[in-house]
C-alpha cells in the first residue's frame, strides 16, 4: 500500500517538476510533505489492522467464554430444580401433617404417618458450579463480556448465591439442632411406629406440632415467601438467556 503511494508522489514530482533552485526547494518541499504523509498513513494502517485483530481475538475469547458459561448454568439450573423439588418434599410432608393436627393415635393410619414424616428430614441445599465465574474474578477478565446486564450479572451472582443460601443454612440448623433431636428420641429410624417402645403420644404433643410449623415456616422461606429464591431463580434464566451464542447469533 505504500509503494503504491510512493510510486503516485514521484510521478507527480516528476510531472511537475520547476527549474532552478526554486524549483529544487519547491520539489524538496513536496518530498518531505510527501515522506509524512505516507508515514502517517502507514502508522495509521498498522494501528487499524492491530486493533482488528484485537478485536477478532477478544470476540473468540468472549464466545469461547459465553459458551462454556451458559453450559455450566444450564447445569446449574437443573441442579436448583431438584433441590427445590426436595425442599417441596419436606413441605409436603409438613402440609400432610399440620391438616392432622391435632393427631387421634388410636385413628390414624400410622403407616401412612411414617410414611409421611420421612420427608421431614430432608436437606438439600443449593451448591451451583462456579468455575468460570471464578476464572473470571481471579483473573479480573469481565472486560471480556460485552453485554452490560449480563456483566452486572455475573458481578452479583455471589451475592444472590449468599442470601439464598443463608435460608437453607438456617432451615438446615433448624433440621440438626431440634427436629431430628426430637425424632430420635421419641421414634425409631427412620421413622417407624410399630415398635412398643415408641411413645406414640408424643405425636399429640404442643412440642411436636411446635416442630413441624417452625420446619414449615423455614421452607417457606427458602421456597419462596422471601425475594431471595425468586432473584435467584430469574438471575440464572438470565444468565442462559444472555449467554445462549446460538441465539445471539
Amino acid at each position: 500500500m505504500i509503494k503504491f503511494f510512493s510510486r503516485i508522489r514521484y510521478h507527480l514530482l516528476d510531472k511537475n517538476k520547476p527549474d532552478g533552485r526554486a524549483g529544487k526547494t519547491a520539489k524538496y518541499f513536496k518530498y518531505a510533505i510527501g515522506e509524512i504523509i505516507l508515514v502517517m498513513v502507514g502508522i495509521l494502517l498498522a494501528l487499524q489492522v492491530s486493533n482488528w485483530n484485537q478485536q477478532r481475538k477478544a470476540a473468540n475469547k468472549e464466545e469461547i467464554l459465553l459458551s462454556e458459561l451458559h453450559q455450566e448454568f444450564v447445569e446449574n439450573r437443573v441442579q436448583f430444580n431438584i433441590v427445590v423439588g426436595k425442599h417441596q418434599e419436606a413441605m409436603d410432608a409438613c402440609d400432610s401433617l399440620i391438616v392432622m393436627f391435632p393427631i387421634d393415635i388410636i385413628t390414624v393410619n400410622l403407616d401412612s404417618l411414617a410414611q409421611t414424616s420421612l420427608g421431614l428430614k430432608r436437606r438439600w441445599t443449593f451448591n451451583p458450579s462456579q468455575g468460570i465465574i471464578n476464572s473470571l474474578v481471579s483473573t479480573s477478565s469481565f472486560e471480556l463480556i460485552s453485554n452490560r446486564e449480563l456483566r452486572n450479572l455475573l458481578v452479583s451472582w455471589n451475592d444472590v448465591i449468599i442470601d439464598y443460601q443463608e435460608d437453607e443454612l438456617h432451615s438446615q440448623k433448624f433440621v440438626i439442632d431440634y427436629l431430628n433431636p426430637f425424632l430420635n428420641k421419641y421414634f425409631l429410624y427412620p421413622v417407624r411406629f410399630d415398635d412398643s417402645r415408641v411413645d406414640l403420644t408424643m405425636l399429640t404433643s404442643l412440642e411436636f406440632e411446635n416442630l413441624i410449623w417452625q420446619r414449615r415456616e423455614h421452607l417457606t422461606d427458602i421456597l419462596g415467601r422471601d425475594l431471595e429464591f425468586s432473584k435467584l431463580q430469574t438471575t440464572i434464566d438470565r444468565i442462559i438467556e444472555l449467554s445462549d451464542t446460538n441465539k445471539n447469533d
